[in-house]
């Protein structure tokens, strides 16, 4: 034996046996196959994949004492001693040894860094003192913790057989509750409970059933998990969309986007496939990836194939399902019809279109049986020429179809108006089982005639009697102005006789619910919710507005698919919605709303129109100083014609700046 190897050889036993400041060192590849090989000298100056079994001299010793001293550093070089010998029992006694002496608060974090196969062995030589497998018993944290790390592990050894993984987070489940209050402990067991669910959760229903995992505070010690845990969360909220939602268009973009996130899910975690639970992770996601494609199959069936049937109202009153909202008003309604039992006369009043008529046609379906509702739209007498028996003649003819009592021949209402419509009203009475409301609506036709002497002044005198006549018999007045603008001597009589209610923009929720289920199940196209934001901030609600966005995007979408055979996808974007504003026959075909703000502007107050114009380039708004400087009206002028606006919903006041409430109409005025 050369000089060399002899001096190898004592550094070998130096470093070993002697050297306690060596623990903090690593052994490199060449120095653990040199110093291996002189001790075996059959197997002299070779380089030794694996070299014998045989317990060496105070190995396991020297590897608990790198353990206990440097814990990252000692697992480095047992590992290196298990790469170039079968020094297994050593290293597995040594690592049993450290284990043992760990403190609590270190536990889970130590065994979180063993390999398989350090596990499986520790497992092995503890169960192995066990009568049998059956009896096994957590007699010390230490025990507890190594078992629920194993069983994770050992899923991955059982791929594909689903009972063994279910029961093996079960069991993991069961150690990880013995140590829950150790550090990580907490978070392991909601780790081993969170997974043990989701694998279970293997169709489209029951995944959508998920709720998300209470995640620990940190420090985590399986952040990577957490962290591919929440794209699975995200699944969940798209599992529920695909599974609740009424519109195909909406399943299949949640679709589309769960099985995306399931893509980048598998590209983030290919590299961690080491760690045991991400491997628990990707089978997971490959379960409800099978589960999300089957879906997408039967999605396939139903793709759109012919044009999409609009289901928006522009211009007519809007009926049955795909009336929505109005709960407040409708409310009032009932609490005065219904509720009550003494029917009370009401007045609708609002701005134009503000779906005032919608209200009064659909609040006919909410009424009790015995009480019937006599739509009137005064809108079809036109120019009356034969006075107001000719108007008594319309409303005699919309009562009769509501109770089915014939009316006064028309002869008797022209010679004789008053008396023979009265006559006729409590004929009506005699007859009602429950209650009769009349709806008069667009009633600044009865204005207008009275204005142009078509009918005489004492009309509203004649109907503020009516009102009053009978607790069976109400009026539903519906128009533009409030009571308290109805200052000439022919409304004062209805002051104290009627109840106003004021009917203003669509709250964002009933925005949203009209556009996206417009009363139709099987409307197959659908919003991104940043498209829906987008309406309401150009529309404030409107109803008229919201329903010809709504016409006018799936007229587009039809265009653009089937006329010009081009596809895309059935969701509605933010850049849909800009197109159809952006197109000039946009604000013509929306021009009986818009013309109808601005005609009523040049009605009472005056300068309303002027304060239009000035606000119009100024989407934030005017302060009053700078309106007052511009118009060149005095304080009190220009404080009526803007609470004028106001009361009829066009302006609004923010942060001291007045602004045109509606987006859409201000670029209208800008356009005059």
């Amino acid at each position: 034996m050369d000089i060399i190897t002899i001096g190898l050889i004592i550094y070998f036993f130096i470093a070993f046996f002697i050297a306690k400041d060596l623990a903090r060192y690593r052994l490199d590849d060449w120095l653990i196959n040199i110093l291996l090989s002189q001790l075996i000298p059959s197997r002299k100056n070779r380089i030794f994949a694996h070299i014998t079994s045989l317990r060496l001299p105070s190995l396991s010793s020297q590897l608990t004492n790198w353990l206990l001293h440097d814990w990252e550093s000692g697992l480095y070089n047992i590992n290196q001693v298990l790469a170039y010998s079968l020094q297994l029992f050593a290293v597995t006694e040594a690592i049993n040894r450290a284990l043992a002496k760990t403190p609590p608060e270190q536990l889970l974090l130590r065994l979180s860094q063993l390999s398989s196969e350090h596990l499986e062995q520790l497992r092995y030589t503890w169960e192995g003192n066990l009568d049998s497998y059956s009896n096994i018993r957590f007699d010390s944290p230490y025990h507890a913790a190594l078992y629920g790390f194993w069983e994770l592990y050992k899923i991955n050894d059982y791929w594909g057989e689903e009972y063994r993984e279910k029961g093996c987070l079960q069991e993991a489940i069961k150690a990880f509750y013995q140590v829950r209050s150790c550090p990580y402990g907490e978070e392991m067991l909601t780790l081993a409970q969170t997974l043990a669910t989701f694998l279970d959760a293997d169709e489209l229903v029951t995944i959508a059933m998920l709720q998300s995992p209470a995640i620990p505070p940190a420090p985590l010690l399986r952040y990577s998990t957490w962290e591919a845990l929440d794209y699975l969360v995200s699944i969940i909220q798209d599992a529920r969309t695909i599974q609740r939602s009424a519109s195909p268009a909406s399943r299949f973009f949640a679709l589309n986007q769960a099985l995306q996130k399931l893509k980048t899910l598998s590209e983030k975690t290919n590299n961690l496939l080491q760690d045991a639970d991400i491997r628990i992770v990707r089978l997971i996601a490959s379960s409800w990836e099978k589960s999300l494609l089957r879906v997408a199959e039967k999605l396939k069936e139903n793709s759109i194939t012919e044009h999409v049937r609009n289901p928006y109202i522009v211009g007519n009153p809007v009926e049955g399902k795909r009336f929505v909202g109005r709960e407040d008003v409708m409310r009032q309604l009932e609490e005065l019809w219904i509720i009550d039992h003494q029917l009370q006369s009401v007045v609708l009043y609002g701005h134009r279109r503000m779906g005032k008529t919608s209200i009064l046609v659909n609040v006919a379906n909410r009424l009790e049986s015995p009480i019937q509702l006599a739509y009137v739209n005064l809108l079809r007498l036109g120019d009356s020429p034969q006075g107001v028996g000719e108007v008594l003649i319309a409303i005699s003819d919309e009562i009769s179809q509501a109770v089915k009592l014939p009316p006064p021949t028309d002869a008797d209402l022209l010679n004789l108006p008053y008396r023979t419509f009265e006559r006729y009203l409590k004929q009506v009475e005699a007859k009602l089982e429950g209650g009769l409301i009349i709806a008069l609506d667009e009633f600044e036709k009865i204005e207008d005639l009275i204005e142009a002497k078509k009918i005489p002044i004492d009309f509203m005198g004649f109907l503020r009697g009516l009102v009053q006549m009978s607790s069976k018999i109400a009026f539903a007045f519906a128009g533009l102005h409030t009571l308290e603008e109805m200052t000439t001597d022919y409304f004062q009589p209805f002051f104290a006789s009627v109840i106003p209610i004021h009917v203003g923009f669509q709250e964002r929720a009933a925005t949203r619910q009209i556009l996206a289920n417009p009363g139709n199940e099987d409307f197959p196209l659908d919003y991104i919710p940043e498209a829906l934001d987008e309406i309401y901030a150009l529309t404030h609600g409107q109803p008229y507005l919201v329903q010809l966005l709504g016409f006018q995007l799936v007229r587009r979408y039809n265009d653009f698919v089937f006329e010009q055979g081009q596809s895309r996808d059935p969701v509605f974007t933010v850049e849909d919605v800009e197109a159809v504003i952006n197109d000039p026959e946009f604000f013509k075909r929306g021009s009986y709303y818009f013309t109808g703000v601005w005609g009523q502007a040049a009605r009472g107050a005056e300068g309303q129109q002027a304060i239009m114009q000035l606000l119009a380039p100024h989407a934030e708004g005017l302060s009053l100083d700078a309106l007052a400087q511009s118009t060149g009206i005095n304080d009190a002028d220009l404080q009526e014609a803007l609470h004028t606006l106001k009361r009829h919903d066009v302006v609004e006041e923010t942060q001291g700046n007045w602004r045109i409430i509606v987006e859409l109409f201000r670029r209208w005025v800008l356009q005059q």
